[in-house]
């Protein structure tokens, strides 16, 4: 097997629950040796996140959660009370012999335990330590704690997430899965990789500080970008798009489709199909731009013609005429997806109590250096205990 891309780098993870871990596992299946420091008898908090459990061979659950299993791929575990001299040496120790750190305790939490970064740079100043935190390292809200949930309202992002207001089941949601952790978790590996080439360079390792916030303001992209110019306020628009028209769910006959028109090539198509070729020669509809400003009169003739067809009637004939479209899938029918089982999506992992567990692949193709999943995510302790 070629070496992949990070053999050789030592990363020493003291994060819990899911934006650390995110993390920490993109550098293990990138081949990075990760070793995860566990509290003896505990573990990490999402362990103890069920059900539903990873079941042993005679079908009874184990201690194994789904949702560690998520984020814990391809680690070692070691259990090591910090709280006592013989731990912080042994954290130390591992410290010394490590490329990277990552911990997300509160600002400062890990300063009685001489862990924190100032004191672990005096050991290995080579180091690349990475805190992940809710609201960073500086500022009046960084000794607050900080959950995916509550960043996702305080950011802004579920006061674009969710129906109108004036429709029914209108207000505020949040994303379905824990989008803000698993945002900072991937900028928290760009940061450490980008650490890493520079400590190559210099021989400097260097602070990363990662608030769960900051991701969570940076990834508003074009709707942040969209407030900054035009100062008017973002509001939520169900499946609406807020600078593309048609871009959102219809109902068919016999269920949803989304359609994803990109451009207003892809838009005279659709309406030729739709028999709306009144609808695409009204100068109001013939430009995105002007679409966009009518939405309100358009989307009505588009939502009439789709429960005249069946949904995968409507999708045979987009996919014909190159017209983006796809169906709203459920989780099963996700895994049974052709697309999705030819990428190999789906990987099962030996397991020490379960036999094999499930999981997702890393999405990465690389050509020369093709990622292997090898290891499923380790029971406590399965490496070793101080």
């Amino acid at each position: 097997m070629p070496t992949l891309p990070l053999s050789g780098v030592k990363v020493l993870d003291l994060s819990r629950v899911l934006a650390g871990p995110w993390a920490s596992q993109m550098l293990a299946d990138l081949g990075a040796t990760v070793i995860k420091i566990e509290k003896p008898g505990a573990g990490d908090d999402t362990r103890g996140w069920g059900p539903p459990w990873v079941t042993d061979a005679a079908g009874n659950a184990t201690k194994e959660s789904a949702y560690f299993l998520c984020a814990n791929r391809g680690k070692q575990s070691v259990t090591v009370d910090i709280t006592t001299p013989a731990g912080q040496a042994h954290v130390q120790r591992l410290a010394r012999e490590c490329d990277v750190l990552v911990e997300n305790y509160k600002v400062g939490g890990l300063a009685k335990y001489g862990l924190d970064f100032a004191n672990i740079r005096k050991l290995n100043p080579r180091l690349v330590y990475c805190s992940i935190t809710g609201f960073g390292q500086t500022g009046p809200y960084k000794d607050r704690a900080g959950y995916d949930f509550m960043i996702q309202g305080l950011g802004g992002l579920m006061s674009i997430t969710g129906e109108k207001d004036t429709l029914p089941g209108g207000g505020p949601q949040k994303v379905g899965v824990a989008v803000v952790d698993l945002f900072t978790g991937m900028y928290s590996a760009v940061a450490i990789l980008a650490a890493l080439r520079h400590r190559d360079a210099t021989g400097e390792g260097q602070h990363i500080d990662m608030a769960l916030l900051d991701c969570s303001v940076a990834m508003l992209a074009n709707v942040a970008s969209n407030y900054l110019v035009s100062e008017k306020v973002p509001q939520r628009m169900g499946n609406a798009h807020p600078n593309i028209v048609p871009y959102q769910a219809f109902r068919c006959r016999d269920g949803f489709l989304i359609l994803a028109v990109g451009n207003d090539e892809q838009f005279a198509r659709f309406c030729a199909e739709a028999g709306l070729r009144d609808v695409a020669a009204d100068a109001r509809f013939t430009r995105n731009q002007g679409r966009v400003e009518h939405r309100e009169a358009l989307i009505p003739f588009i939502e009439a013609v789709f429960p005249t067809r069946d949904r995968d009637d409507w999708l045979a004939a987009f996919e014909r005429l190159g017209i983006p479209a796809g169906p709203i899938n459920s989780i099963d029918q996700v895994f049974a997806d052709p697309q999705v089982i030819a990428r190999g999506l789906r990987i099962d992992l030996p397991h020490p109590t379960a036999g094999t567990v499930p999981g997702v692949a890393n999405p990465i193709r690389f050509s020369a250096t093709p990622l292997v999943h090898e290891r499923a995510p380790p029971v406590l302790g399965q490496d070793g205990s101080v």
